[in-house]
């Protein structure tokens, strides 16, 4: 492990456990089955449920729990009653206390150096699988919420509309909120009178999204990013509501065909779109941040297309914006590992858009991460698309990977200029 100050905390945390080495009391350990458990943010409460599996932390399965979406976590344990569950590539960590009662008490931890100040406290308790309201204390919902919704966000910076897709079958609401950086994953909750209410946790900060259902059929409420500031909202039901076109947001400012760069690979090695190897070559640039959810569901989708791809003569270049070669050695090592990455991914400095447009001064300015930039093998730029839209947005994603799929069909087909370098070897390993 790379980066010094979470392995001191990690080591620091194993060894408080040590000296219970001999102790004799029963070592206690989290029960099997589903849990409910509630996040305090301010004086709010965030609701969340997992699973939990396996008898000792050698065989552990600790699995969130959003409407059909699963996402699993390795546990460790520490010392005799708690556990620490890093939230995989999310540089952050559920540490919990096993209680005498069987309840867990904790805390969702920022590991980012500098932000560990940063905490959610929580508690969990064993058997419940409902996320808001007990089984028989539901209140007859005022309106069904199915459909599309034009959200405006009210943002002390300027905030394009998010578009939110409900489904409500009684008093349980399942959706997904959409916006130009990408969508919030599934998100589970209810619909209680004229009040409404819909969560989500999947590693990254807790997100809760509540409101009321007023007399004219619109929505209002507040969305809360866990650690994070909250926002005002008020919403229309409009099936023709639409984002800004994704395709059209971030382009090649007047007198640029081409999109350059030098970055260090995490070895250190500098690594650039004018190296050899990708000449006469289709090239997936892809900007990305460990910290960004929709760049994780975007390198889900991109990784196993590539390595499918790659004899077709594709090379792809992944990285993002950090603070130090050390960290995002760390960081970055974690993502490439967990899914598989055999692309080159390369290391480019503070996650900051306005410094990605200050290092990649051909673009007329950098919205979001993730965002994908596709070259022709001439090297000249062919399409730029700002965000993700992930499996749980349906027509949304099947759209964009329908449109992926033609165009890189349409650019492997093309020729590579006679000026292009002859490079046959397998690449397949770059960047590990």
């Amino acid at each position: 492990m790379k980066n010094n100050n979470l392995k001191g905390l990690l080591i620091g945390l194993l060894f408080s456990g040590a000296a219970f080495a001999g102790d004799k009391e029963p070592v206690k350990f989290i029960k099997e089955g589903v849990w409910r458990g509630v996040f305090r943010v301010s004086e709010s409460q965030v609701p969340f449920n997992f699973e939990f599996k396996g008898k000792d932390a050698e065989h552990a399965v600790f699995t969130l729990l959003n409407g059909s979406r699963r996402d699993n976590f390795h546990v460790q344990k520490i010392g005799k009653d708690s556990v620490f569950i890093k939230m995989n590539t999310y540089d952050a960590a559920l540490v919990a206390k096993i209680e005498d009662n069987g309840t867990l008490s904790g805390e969702y931890r920022s590991l980012v150096p500098g932000f560990r100040g940063n905490s959610l406290p929580f508690t969990a308790e064993y058997g419940k699988s409902y996320r808001f309201v007990e089984p028989g204390k539901d209140v007859a919902p005022a309106a069904n919420l199915t459909g599309k919704w034009e959200l405006k966000v009210y943002s002390k910076e300027q905030v394009p509309n998010k578009i939110a897709v409900l489904k409500q079958t009684g008093n349980k609401l399942t959706g997904v909120i959409m916006q130009v950086t990408g969508d919030s994953r599934e998100l589970e909750g209810t619909v209680q009178g004229d009040q409404f209410e819909l969560s989500g946790f999947t590693g990254p900060s807790p997100k809760i999204y509540r409101g009321k259902i007023n007399a004219d059929g619109t929505l209002s409420g507040e969305i809360g990013s866990g650690i994070y500031d909250n926002t005002k909202f008020d919403a229309v039901k409009d099936d023709k509501a639409e984002l800004p076109d994704p395709y059209k947001l971030t382009f090649l400012k007047e007198g640029y065909k081409k999109l350059d760069f030098t970055f260090p690979d995490l070895n250190g090695k500098p690594v650039s779109l004018s190296d050899d190897k990708y000449k006469g070559k289709v090239v997936i640039v892809e900007i990305i941040g460990t910290w960004c959810p929709n760049c994780t569901d975007q390198t889900v989708f991109l990784s196993p297309w590539f390595n499918k791809n790659h004899q077709r003569g594709v090379e792809a270049i992944g990285f993002e914006q950090k603070d130090s070669l050390e960290y995002a050695r760390y960081t970055l090592g974690k993502l490439r590992d967990k899914y598989n990455v055999k692309y080159d991914i390369l290391f480019g400095g503070l996650a900051d858009k306005k410094l990605v447009s200050q290092k990649l001064p051909a673009l007329n300015k950098f919205v979001a991460f993730p965002t994908t930039i596709i070259i022709d093998r001439k090297g000249e730029v062919r399409e730029i698309y700002t965000g993700y839209t992930g499996t749980v947005t349906g027509k949304y994603y099947k759209d964009y990977e329908k449109k992926f799929n033609a165009l890189l069909d349409k650019l492997l087909a093309e020729e590579a200029p006679a000026t292009a370098a002859v490079n046959t070897d397998d690449r397949a390993t770059q960047g590990r």
